[in-house]
């Protein structure tokens, strides 16, 4: 599968991450949302519509500290095998600085494996990563990571 401007590595492996993997509580993710602007909260209810985000089955992995944003590796993965009984079917990767935060979205059918994918995001500044994964029942699960980047990318709207 190949993300238009993104390579995209999706790999058929465990998931073993290293990096500012995050598994928060539900406070702490309340927490987070909180913080972040209007207008990612809204974008944030309307992609899951308005639905509860659990935690614990995505694992996001994210460099701590990014030199630069024109180029910060990102790691997801989601515990679960990718049959039909149960699949991620939509997985978006969210950023709240950048001034277009929905980064990529992805759509996936059954493959028998687990789901992994590796790509590198511009990011403004630092800030915290979303990524979000919708499985074919409808539940959504969830990550969230902080980055420090000291050189901001992508500073303004237009492609």
């Amino acid at each position: 599968m190949l993300a238009v401007g993104r390579s995209l590595l999706i790999r058929p492996a465990g998931i073993a991450f290293s990096g500012a993997t995050l598994l928060t509580s539900k406070k702490a993710w309340a927490q987070a949302l909180e913080v972040e602007s209007e207008e990612f909260r809204l974008l944030f209810q309307e992609l899951t519509q308005g639905q509860r985000v659990n935690e614990q089955r995505v694992h996001l992995s994210v460099p701590r500290l990014a030199d630069n944003g024109h180029s910060v590796p990102l790691r997801v993965g989601v515990d679960c095998v990718q049959s039909e009984a149960e699949h991620v079917r939509r997985l978006i990767i969210l950023s709240c600085r950048n001034p277009r935060p929905l980064i990529a979205r992805f759509q996936f059918k059954p493959m028998q494996t687990q789901l992994s994918l590796s790509t590198r995001v511009r990011l403004n500044g630092s800030q915290r990563i979303w990524a979000l994964a919708q499985l074919n029942d409808e539940t959504w699960w969830g990550a969230h990571a902080q980055v420090e980047v000291t050189e901001s990318a992508c500073l303004d709207a237009t492609l």
